[in-house]
């Protein structure tokens, strides 16, 4: 018997397979399917999707045998990753010296006479293990046979590039979670440590202006105005930040609402101005979910439509449908529109699309990125569609959820 050699690339080849991190996962269909049909087309009783680890040869899926790995010495998988290029098939172990004397093939029960491995290859070319078919008796693939096979290990190496994607995926969302519950306490402290200082220097300004006014002249006047405004510029952004760190969609405030009704409720609050028109659906759906969520959207999205819109008469269209996975809704504005290169853009974080709104003030680029968030987290998506200078269409939408 001749143990398999160590390839040169061997420790790169186990940092790949540590990384990939499927040595001891469950059995999966996908790969069971693909050694049931490597079994089937191959016309042995056993095929084997192999991981040659550093001392081990364990198997991710087998199909005729209740064993799970082999020592990494005795394999046929070891030598068949030295040509990782090659198709290894042995017709008849006990005729190869490599073989002969191998615990495997000279067992009482379970003889292993015939082996054919297929290189599993990571993206880089390093072999990872095998798609490997064996019988208890001298056997010969066919060419249709082989080619079969490494087709077949072909697939296996789509699904470990899967899983090496999907890991990465799943760490960069742990990394984002980690992320936004830092942002979130940082939110939490701003609000505590600002805010009193904020209304306190919003009240001082008031103070002062009700005392001293008559001993200021114009210019003081005007500075105390600015210092005030300025104070309550900066709490709308402290609000705007908690907002969006702080939105999340609770399932155990899903109930029934009329969207109408939270339309109306909403417009009361904004105090809407005689020169606004705001027309609602004709439908008042009625619609199962997150009322809250709902209508923190359509209240980021209006005020948007009323402080974006230089007309002397402001009209805003709101719409809704719904279908069997959805409940669909748009809010179009005659407003001064957003440009083309701004589309993809406003619903990042401290965005704007435009330099100042209707009362001359600088939006802070809050507002839209926590509307994208809510939707999202409420299984929809938005989308803007916009002429710069005629006026601008949002259009979102919800999950329906059975209840």
């Amino acid at each position: 018997m001749i143990s398999p050699a160590i390839p040169a690339n061997e420790e790169k080849r186990l940092d790949s397979i540590k990384n990939l991190d499927i040595i001891g996962s469950l059995p999966e269909e996908t790969y069971d399917s693909i050694t049931k049909l490597a079994s089937a087309i191959c016309e042995t009783p056993i095929a084997i999707i192999s991981i040659l680890d550093r001392e081990i040869n364990w198997f991710k899926s087998k199909v005729g045998t209740s064993i799970e790995r082999s020592e990494r010495e005795f394999s046929f998988c070891g030598h068949a990753i030295l040509e990782p290029q090659k198709l290894f098939e042995v017709p008849n172990t006990l005729k190869d010296i490599r073989f002969k004397d191998n615990p495997l093939a000279i067992a009482k029960e379970g003889a292993i006479r015939f082996y054919a491995g297929a290189p599993i290859l990571d993206e880089e070319g390093l072999p990872l293990g095998t798609l490997c078919v064996l019988d208890s008796k001298e056997h010969h693939l066919t060419d249709a046979q082989k080619t079969a096979l490494k087709a077949l290990a072909k697939q296996v190496e789509v699904l470990f590039e899967y899983r090496r994607k999907n890991k990465e995926l799943e760490k960069l969302k742990n990394d984002l979670d980690d992320n936004n519950r830092i942002l979130r306490g940082f939110a939490s402290t701003v609000s505590h440590d600002l805010k009193m200082p904020l209304a306190n220097m919003i009240i001082t300004a008031d103070i002062l202006k009700a005392k001293y006014s008559s001993n200021l002249d114009e210019e003081g006047i005007k500075y105390l105005n600015y210092l005030k405004q300025s104070g309550l510029t900066l709490s709308d952004y402290i609000n705007g930040l908690l907002d969006h760190y702080s939105s999340n969609v609770d399932a155990d405030k899903d109930q029934e609402f009329f969207l109408n009704d939270l339309l109306e409720d909403i417009i009361d609050l904004l105090n809407i101005a005689e020169n606004c028109e705001i027309n609602l659906p004709d439908n008042n759906l009625k619609i199962y979910g997150n009322g809250a969520a709902v209508g923190q959207v359509f209240m980021n999205l209006i005020s948007n439509s009323l402080k974006y819109n230089s007309n002397e008469r402001i009209i805003i269209d709101i719409d809704c449908t719904e279908n069997r996975e959805f409940f669909n809704f748009s809010i179009q504005d005659n407003g001064i529109g957003i440009p083309d290169n701004k589309h993809d853009e406003i619903f990042e974080l401290f965005t704007t699309a435009a330099e100042k709104d209707r009362q001359g003030k600088k939006g802070h680029g809050i507002g839209l990125s926590t509307v994208k968030k809510i939707v999202g987290s409420l299984g929809g998506f938005i989308k803007v569609t916009s002429i710069e200078g005629e006026g601008t269409r949002f259009d979102f939408s919800i999950k329906r959820y059975i209840h």
